[in-house]
């Protein structure tokens, strides 16, 4: 299993009355996850071995955009706030013709015992020609860092 951790800080905003994130509040936080993930950073120290698409592309109406075709979550515990940063685990659960998608487990700080999964999710993310709206196609070069990152897809419960 080749998965990319990323920790994420939550912010006391983040909290709901009852003091746990907030189920909406978790979308941002995996959002900032795979913008992390997958977004080439300024910091070449900073990155993720995933990282292939450059921001700065977007910045002048760029070529190519992401977007969410698809998401999912099954919450397993409520998420307190902690100073630490989340541990939140990514790979790519099935990579298609111009989509991908991206699964998740949220997991309480590195070093904590026991490690505690909150959360789980998936989400299709669809590359598209910024010109036409259309999808297209991912580059060979971004299927092959992505590659060795490709595993069995989240199996959610049955509802």
């Amino acid at each position: 299993m080749t998965r990319v951790h990323i920790p994420i800080h939550r912010r006391w905003g983040d909290l709901d009355a009852l003091g746990h994130v907030n189920n909406t509040s978790m979308l941002k936080l995996l959002e900032e996850a795979r913008l992390r993930a997958f977004w080439v950073s300024d910091d070449p120290d900073d990155q993720a071995p995933t990282a292939v698409f450059d921001a700065s592309a977007l910045e002048g109406g760029g070529p190519i955009a992401t977007l969410i075709a698809r998401q999912e979550i099954e919450y397993l515990a409520p998420v307190p706030y902690e100073k630490k940063p989340l541990d939140v685990q990514l790979w790519l659960g099935r990579v298609g013709g111009s989509s991908a998608e991206i699964c998740y487990e949220v997991f309480s700080p590195v070093g904590s015992e026991p490690q505690v999964k909150y959360a789980r999710a998936s989400a299709v993310v669809v590359l598209v020609d910024t010109a036409s709206g259309r999808p297209t196609r991912l580059p060979e070069e971004v299927r092959s860092v992505w590659a060795p990152y490709v595993e069995e897809p989240i199996a959610f419960s049955r509802r």
